[in-house]
C-alpha cells in the first residue's frame, strides 16, 4: 500500500474581511494506492455458521461454544434470565434453545447454578453474545464454558423473526452447522429426515444406579425457612431428568431422598418403605417410554406421589388418559397459571411440548391448575389415589418462586398418608 501526499491553498475568507487580511489556509490531503491482490481482514467476526430449518428457511449467523454439525427441535424460551440453568435443564436434551431476551451471557456461568451433571440440550440460538461479563459469582465465560462441553451456539441472528415462525408453524427440526462442505441442501435434509416424537430420551439422562441426595438450598437463597417442621419423610425421586434444585427443596423441607434410576422397579421402590414417591421432569414424549408409565402404575394407590412436568404427564397416561403434543410448547419462566383450589394466579417456570388431555381422563380426577395462555391443564389431584402433580417447575430454577408451597402440600400428602396407617 502507498501514500502519496500533496499540499493544496484554499483562501480563509470571511464577509468582513478586506484584500489585506485575506491569508492562504494550507489543507494537506493524501492519496492512498492498494496493490493488486491485498485483502483487508475485518476487525469483528464473520458469519460462519448456518441454521437450516425443515420449512426450508436459511439463517446465516455467527458460530460460538462448539463447531460442527448437530439436529435438533428449534424451541423458544421466553425468561429473561437464567441462561445456566437452561442449559444444563435435562429436560431441553434433544431440542436447541432459542433465547427470545436479546442480550445473552453477561453474567457469565458459575458451579452453583447447575442443574445437572451436564449440558444436554442440542444448541443455544441467541441474538446478541455478550463481549464481557460483569458478576461477582462469575468463573468463566459462556463461550468457554459451552466449548468445554461440546455445545454449539449461534448469535447474529434474527431471533425475533424465528420466534414468529415458530408460533406460526409450531416446533420445527433444524440444522446448526459451521462445516463450509455441508451444502444447504444436504442440512435441509438432514432436518426432514430427524424426528424426535416418539424417541426414548428418558433413557440417556436419568443416573443408572441409585444414590442418596443431601443438599439443601442455601440458606441466602431459601426464602420459605420459616415454613419448615420437625417432621422427617423419605421420598424415593425417579430421575427421568431430575433437576437438582428439585432434590434442593425437597431436602430443605426435611426429606431424606434417594434417587433410583428410570427403569428401576416399582417393586423395588416400594420395598425401600416410602413416605412418598415423586416422578420427577424430564425430555421427551411421554409415549414414547411406556416401561415408565408402567412403573407409575406399579406405585400410584399405594404410596403418595407427586409427579412434576414428564412425572405429571406419565401419571396422566398411567390413570388412563392421553397425552398429546403441543404447538410450540412452553418454555420460560413469567407463565401464568390458576390454581382453581384456591383462586389464585401463580408466575411460573415451565418447560414442556407435551400436554396432558384433562378430557381423557377418568371420574374422580381433579384438574387443580390451568395455564391461563391457553387453557391447558397444569396440575392434576386424584385423592383416592394419594397423588397430586403440576405441568411446571415448583423448584424455580430459574423462574418465581410462586409455587414453592407445593411442597408443603406434598408434605402434607405424605403426612395424612403417614397418620392413616
Amino acid at each position: 500500500m502507498a501514500a502519496k501526499a500533496m499540499y493544496l491553498s484554499v483562501t480563509n475568507q470571511s464577509l468582513f474581511s478586506t484584500p489585506a487580511t485575506i491569508k492562504p489556509l494550507q489543507v494537506r490531503s493524501f492519496t492512498v494506492r492498494c496493490s493488486t491482490g491485498a485483502t483487508a481482514t475485518a476487525p469483528w467476526k464473520l458469519a460462519d455458521a448456518r441454521l437450516v430449518l425443515e420449512d426450508g428457511s436459511i439463517w446465516k449467523a455467527k458460530s460460538f461454544g462448539a463447531s460442527g454439525t448437530q439436529v435438533g427441535e428449534v424451541v423458544f424460551n421466553t425468561s429473561l434470565t437464567g441462561y445456566q440453568e437452561i442449559l444444563t435443564d435435562p429436560s431441553y436434551a434433544g431440542q436447541f434453545v432459542l433465547m427470545t431476551n436479546p442480550h445473552i451471557g453477561n453474567t457469565g456461568v458459575n458451579i452453583d447454578d447447575e442443574e445437572s451433571v451436564k449440558c444436554f440440550l442440542a444448541g443455544l440460538v441467541i441474538r446478541s453474545l455478550s463481549i464481557s461479563t460483569s458478576n461477582w459469582r462469575c468463573t468463566e465465560s459462556l463461550s468457554d464454558y459451552l466449548s468445554k462441553r461440546n455445545i454449539m451456539g449461534i448469535y447474529d441472528v434474527d431471533t425475533r423473526a424465528i420466534t414468529r415462525r415458530l408460533r406460526e408453524d409450531g416446533s420445527l427440526i433444524g440444522v446448526l452447522s459451521t462445516e463450509k462442505s455441508k451444502t444447504d441442501e444436504e442440512l435441509l435434509e438432514m432436518s426432514r429426515n430427524w424426528d424426535i416424537v416418539g424417541v426414548d430420551l428418558i433413557s440417556s439422562v436419568s443416573c443408572k444406579k441409585p444414590y442418596e441426595w443431601a443438599g439443601k438450598t442455601d440458606m441466602e437463597w431459601d426464602f420459605n425457612s420459616n415454613r419448615r417442621n420437625s417432621e422427617s419423610f423419605h421420598v424415593v425421586a425417579y430421575d427421568f431428568g431430575i433437576k437438582h434444585n428439585i432434590l434442593r427443596r425437597l431436602a430443605s423441607y426435611g426429606c431424606k431422598i434417594t434417587v433410583v434410576p428410570s427403569t428401576w422397579p416399582a417393586s423395588e421402590t416400594l420395598k425401600m418403605k416410602p413416605d412418598g414417591v415423586l416422578f420427577s421432569n424430564g425430555p421427551g414424549d411421554p409415549s414414547a417410554v411406556p416401561y415408565a408409565v408402567e412403573t407409575v402404575k406399579g406405585i400410584i394407590g399405594k404410596v403418595a406421589v407427586f409427579g412434576i412436568c414428564m412425572g405429571h404427564q406419565l401419571l396422566g397416561q398411567a390413570l388412563g388418559g392421553k397425552t398429546y403434543k403441543m404447538k410450540f410448547g412452553h418454555h420460560g419462566g413469567n407463565h401464568p397459571a390458576r390454581n382453581i383450589r384456591n383462586g389464585s394466579v401463580e408466575i411460573s417456570a415451565q418447560n414442556h411440548n407435551y400436554a396432558v388431555d384433562p378430557e381423557s381422563l377418568p371420574e374422580g380426577v381433579e384438574v387443580t391448575h390451568v395455564n391461563l395462555n391457553d387453557g391447558s391443564c397444569a396440575g392434576l389431584a386424584f385423592p383416592q389415589q394419594k397423588l397430586m402433580s403440576l405441568q411446571y417447575h415448583p423448584e424455580a430454577s430459574p423462574g418465581p418462586h410462586d409455587s414453592d408451597l407445593v411442597f408443603d402440600d406434598f408434605m402434607a400428602l405424605m403426612r395424612r398418608e403417614k397418620q392413616s396407617t
